[in-house]
């Protein structure tokens, strides 16, 4: 009998064998490569429950095998591994959240200047095939994949730069701002990223490195703005949540004894 967490991580290998055969590496880099395409197509949703049971039986492989490649994605901070309970796809709260936008933009800022400098003929196409492929994505309905090229685009913007520990910063970073998405996006759902990225190709492509950077941040703001950073109101304090009704049940003894 297959549990409802098997269904929802079968998910995660697509068209079971063809998905896996499409990797290459160890075990751990194909159960790895799967779960973070899968956080960056918001397929696994923040606090999702990475049973290792479960994983291994839709992998084939054992638990141990799980356990490293849930290990490397808790490095990335994309995974939160609780003693005794097990892994959790993690639930960036709302102060996380504005310092991963903050170190976003500082990373980022330093990525496309170094890209400027660094990117070759054969990468600039390869980013812009990328672009191409986000597109077709969205035009066709397949949102998921839509904002895993999307992802995609930052991440080989990073392999451009070549700076390897840029690059690591950026893959925690991009995942981490997918679950962000997830979970803080407010509005509508619409995707506007295709003209920007093609804006920020053609400026690398002119070496323009201010006008990169300009294009990169006016990006980062499109992408903030669609998400709900402000305080929620939420409390712990059941005092605070139900003020209204102490107020008013207060209230009337207060008129009674201006009245006596």
């Amino acid at each position: 009998m297959v549990s409802p967490m098997n269904d929802r991580l079968q998910n995660i290998i697509g068209e079971d064998s063809g998905a896996r055969s499409a990797r290459s590496g160890t075990q751990d880099d194909v159960v790895y490569a799967h779960i973070f395409d899968a956080i960056l197509e918001q397929r696994l949703a923040p606090g999702t429950k990475l049973s290792e049971e479960a994983l291994g039986e839709i992998f084939g492989v054992s638990r141990t095998i799980i356990r490293r490649a849930l290990s490397r994605l808790a490095h990335e901070q994309v995974v939160l591994l609780r003693p005794n309970r097990g892994a959790v796809v993690a639930e960036p709260s709302l102060e996380e959240a504005r310092q991963i936008s903050f170190a976003r933009r500082i990373v980022e800022r330093a990525i496309t200047e170094l890209a400027v400098d660094h990117a070759t003929a054969e990468q600039i196409a390869s980013l812009q095939q990328l672009v191409d492929d986000e597109q077709a994505c969205f035009d066709k309905g397949d949102r998921g994949s839509g904002i895993r090229l999307s992802g995609e685009f930052h991440l080989q913007l990073a392999l451009m730069a070549n700076n390897a520990p840029l690059l690591n910063f950026q893959r925690s970073l991009v995942s981490q701002t997918s679950l962000i998405i997830a979970r803080y996006e407010s509005g509508n759902r619409s995707h506007c990223s295709y003209d920007e990225h093609n804006q920020l190709i053609d400026a690398i492509k002119k070496r323009d490195k201010e006008r990169a950077v300009q294009l990169m941040m006016h990006h980062l703001d499109h992408i903030d703005h669609k998400l709900n950073l402000q305080d929620d109101g939420a409390s712990g304090d059941l005092h605070a949540v139900f003020s209204h009704l102490i107020k008013d049940r207060k209230e009337p003894k207060s008129r009674k004894k201006r009245a006596g």
